[in-house]
């Protein structure tokens, strides 16, 4: 029992996945996040709450205890606490259980408790994926590389639909729901995205015919994003090939985890064949 609850084999079992322990002890605690963020959806459901109010809130008490005695023991074996407060999943871990909390003081504060489910990245950890980790890196880099573009694209979207709005506010007025630009414009953009919700519509032909091209522009522009960020994405993945050439066959632009030509199949650490 001495040994169970020394900080060594804590820390070995809470935050290392090495172990069969260790893993047990992340999968485990994945299922608890799960189950207590299901609790927290079936608490919102009016019939359930009235129902089965004091067992859901039972459930959930009883998981922001279980998380609270986790804090604190990951506080307790961690080599250097503070680090581990600062870091990104202690952050998580502590706003997983704070809304319990707040929602003595403040009743609809438990609903925060959604927060929990970011605590299921560590299945990243658990089920060693850190190694796409490179992969989400590139579409982040993607992301970051196509922004100006992007949003030169939304301001020009964003100019398109209010004189599209300006327009239905003229031809169309109050008597067709359209008050205010600022509401013209809001119909005019939730039609480009979509094909509008219906609780706006333009009663007069000329109202129509500019819905309609507001409909046809949205078509149009749907795929300018799309374009902008593959291209990102194809910039990124170019950039993330090996220069290096097949010794055998001299093909280039393998990727930098290759250990075979991908042309020829030859080794890619070997020398060329003399006989060719």
């Amino acid at each position: 029992m001495k040994n169970l609850l020394s900080k060594d084999y804590l820390y070995q079992t809470i935050f290392g996945t090495h172990t069969t322990a260790g893993r047990r002890f992340d999968i485990a605690l994945i299922y608890a996040i799960v189950l207590s963020v299901l609790v927290l959806f079936l608490e919102s459901i009016e019939y359930l709450a009235n129902n089965y109010g004091l067992w859901l809130s039972g459930l959930e008490w009883g998981f922001t205890i279980l998380f609270t005695i986790e804090y604190g023991l990951r506080l307790y074996c961690s080599p250097n606490p503070w680090r581990y407060v600062r870091s990104f999943y202690g952050i998580i871990d502590l706003l997983a259980i704070i809304p319990s909390y707040l929602s003595l003081f403040y009743g609809d504060a438990n609903y925060l408790l959604v927060i929990r489910l970011l605590r299921v990245l560590r299945i990243f950890r658990v089920l060693k994926l850190m190694r796409y980790i490179s992969e989400a890196n590139m579409l982040a880099r993607a992301i970051v590389a196509s922004r100006r573009k992007i949003l030169v694209f939304f301001l020009v979207v964003l100019i398109i639909a209010t004189v599209f709005g300006a327009l239905m506010f003229i031809v169309e007025g109050p008597g067709s729901k359209f008050t205010s630009i600022p509401k013209s414009i809001y119909w005019c953009i939730v039609t480009i995205t979509t094909v509008g919700y219906g609780d706006i519509t333009p009663t007069t032909v000329l109202g129509q015919i500019i819905a309609t091209l507001a409909m046809l522009t949205g078509y149009s522009i749907i795929a300018v994003p799309t374009g902008i960020f593959t291209a990102e994405i194809a910039h990124e993945m170019a950039q993330q090939r090996d220069l290096r050439a097949c010794p055998n066959c001299e093909k280039l632009g393998h990727e930098r985890e290759a250990y075979y030509c991908h042309q020829c199949g030859a080794s890619l650490e070997n020398e060329p064949d003399p006989s060719g």
